[in-house]
């Protein structure tokens, strides 16, 4: 019995020694229906399969806010957040008024929303975001990501909702009722190209995706730093020959300052390193890129990150610079 057991033994020693060996990370995403969700368990197939003692899942959530207190309890070590989301949690306003998340450590920025302000073509007075006001326009669900960034841009213009008729519409509905004449316009945030946006073209719905001046996009930063500058290129739209020049707002990875410096270098390393499975993961994933890596990112990079971005040539802006490197 004992020369059985003696083999035995010495094997569940040594599967339990390599098991030591491994770290677990979890990166919280969002729901399984929407485009958080399958970046992230993509990104922990590409970490798991492509670091040495590394295991990295998915984890669903309710989004990014859930995502922030998963993060501040030690209940995921990495997640993927809305820019302005980030912004208000490092600040402790808005959700987190009175309730500021300073370990916040922002890691990458993935791929962006992009702005998409819409207005009939008979409302269009100077082609730029000041034309909505006075306009029958739908800022987004109520309560939904849309309708806050929507506010959150229309506060840097100077606009409140007093200024103009809101709806509360989806995307779709949104264009149908600008085609049924009882809209003006709408906000309508998402990856390039947005389908909706897509109908209003197709279908022949006179209407125009407005345009972002410089000046606006530094009026709308003065409230959260974290949208910008986007240019749509021509042809993404049907019948749309020119650039349309707007702005987005970064999904992007995050994580808290206490995850080690080491480990987040290498996760940093691992995605830029790999950029060919990355881009595989999701259409979205296809606009991570080192030339936007740090577009819009709200939160100091982690020191992990910073080394990484720093070893590769990239000029960090001052307010990106973690406090650990100062």
């Amino acid at each position: 019995m004992r020369k059985v057991m003696a083999p035995i033994l010495i094997l569940l020693t040594l599967l339990l020694a390599g098991c030591g060996d491994t770290k677990y990370f979890s990166v919280a995403t969002a729901s399984s229906g929407g485009t958080y969700y399958p970046i992230g368990v993509g990104l922990g197939h590409l970490w798991t399969e492509e670091m040495e003692g590394i295991k990295v899942t998915g984890q669903s959530s309710a989004g990014s806010i859930e995502n922030i207190d998963l993060l501040r309890k030690g209940e995921a070590d990495l997640a993927i957040l809305q820019g302005l989301i980030g912004a208000q949690a490092i600040e402790g306003s808005g959700s987190f008024e009175g309730n500021p998340y300073e370990d916040l450590r922002s890691i990458t920025m993935l791929w962006g929303n992009v702005e998409h302000f819409v207005l009939m073509n008979s409302k269009v007075e100077t082609g730029t975001l000041e034309d909505i006001e006075g306009k029958r326009f739908s800022v987004g669900p109520q309560a939904s990501g849309t309708e806050e960034s929507t506010l959150t841009i229309m506060e840097g213009l100077g606009l409140t909702k007093e200024n103009i008729t809101p709806e509360y519409l989806g995307y779709d509905d949104t264009i149908s009722a600008m085609r049924d004449g009882r809209l003006d316009g709408g906000s309508l945030p998402a990856g390039v190209p947005v389908s909706s946006v897509m109908d209003m073209y197709a279908s022949g719905v006179d209407a125009t995706v407005l345009e972002v001046t410089d000046e606006q996009l530094e009026e709308i930063n003065s409230i959260y730093n974290t949208w910008y500058r986007f240019v749509i290129p021509a042809g993404t739209y049907p019948g749309v020959d020119e650039e349309i020049h707007t702005i987005a707002m970064p999904n992007f990875l995050a994580g808290s300052v206490e995850m080690e410096e080491e480990d987040v270098y290498n996760l940093t390393k691992a995605i830029y390193e790999n950029l060919d499975t990355v881009h595989s993961i999701h259409s979205s994933a296809k606009e991570v890129s080192l030339e936007t890596a740090l577009d819009g990112l709200p939160a100091p990079l982690h020191i992990g990150a910073y080394n990484y971005f720093v070893e590769v040539g990239l000029e960090i802006p001052e307010e990106l610079i973690p406090p650990e490197a100062k």
